[in-house]
């Protein structure tokens, strides 16, 4: 599956930001509970612009974290209107930007926005564009028992199943147990 690099990355960003729910994180615990939590988070994924690393920007982001993961996975036709609604209130106005080193990509949002409202308008630009290829369905929930973590899809016959690798083995084990039970 191939989308467009900044797409990928608003995508891989969800991915990351979603998953740090106390249901999908590696430890299960809510690994976005601190300001120094959200700015570790932060270094893996370029933003620039505002970040105030303030309660109420880690507060606001959680929000975000939460409105996100509900539309995750949902049906092309369902997730349309929660992605107009983030374009709407963040009044946005998709242009081109280079900066950072990183090559033309697309902001809708003006750099001194609030940094959940710049995620937010990042990821119904993404979101956009996984509409429009109608290809929802790579965008799904781990399948493994007790696990809810985000699973974003750009295998090429995509058959990911696992938020990662851990999930997939550890379903693996228990396949290979229940197998060898039965014989």
């Amino acid at each position: 599956m191939l989308f467009a690099p900044d797409t990928e990355e608003a995508l891989d960003f969800v991915v990351a930001l979603g998953n740090t729910t106390p249901g999908s994180s590696r430890s299960g615990e809510d690994e976005l509970a601190t300001i120094e939590q959200l700015a570790a988070l932060l270094t893996r994924f370029t933003y620039s612009g505002r970040i105030d690393h303030d309660a109420a920007e880690l507060d606001e982001v959680r929000e975000t974290r939460a409105l996100l993961r509900s539309i995750w996975g949902l049906d092309r036709d369902d997730a349309v209107e929660p992605v107009n609604r983030m374009l709407r209130e963040a009044r946005a106005l998709p242009f081109l930007a280079r900066h950072d080193g990183l090559d033309w990509h697309m902001h809708a949002t003006p750099p001194d926005a609030p940094l959940a409202e710049r995620i937010r308008a990042e990821m119904a630009l993404a979101m956009t564009d996984v509409i429009r290829m109608n290809e929802m369905s790579r965008l799904r929930i781990c399948e493994a028992d007790n696990c809810d973590g985000l699973v974003l899809d750009l295998s090429r016959n995509g058959s990911k199943r696992f938020c990662t690798v851990r999930c997939g083995n550890r379903m693996n084990m228990i396949a290979f147990r229940e197998r060898q039970a039965g014989t």
